[in-house]
């Protein structure tokens, strides 16, 4: 989490995860190197974000979080300048962090 995540001028309601995309949503590059353009058709894809802000009623997630969801399934929202997405807890489909126990799945259903 970055300083200026840290000093985000909103106080989320409810069950809402607010959420800063890791990379760009343009090319990617596959694990052998090659380069994949954005203009490329590929299936369902579901897309990691770092939470950076959590409502009062979230119980899974915690702000530095990565969350796994469906990035078609999102609102935008921009802040200081920079991009954000908020995202209902409901809407994650599994979290990874290290307070996650072995024998946990990490999974929020």
């Amino acid at each position: 989490m970055t300083a200026d995540d840290k000093s985000l001028p909103i106080r989320l309601l409810h069950d809402r995860v607010l959420v800063r995309m890791e990379g760009s949503e343009g090319e990617r590059r596959s694990s052998a190197g090659i380069v994949i353009p954005a203009t490329a058709a590929v299936g369902k894809r579901l897309a990691w974000a770092t939470a950076v802000g959590v409502g009062p009623n979230v119980r899974a997630i915690v702000s530095g979080d990565r969350v796994l969801f469906d990035p078609d399934d999102r609102s935008e929202v921009e802040l200081h300048g920079r991009g954000y997405v908020l995202l209902r807890e409901r809407d994650v489909h599994a979290v990874a962090a290290e307070r996650i126990e072995n024998d946990s799945t990490g999974l929020y259903l």
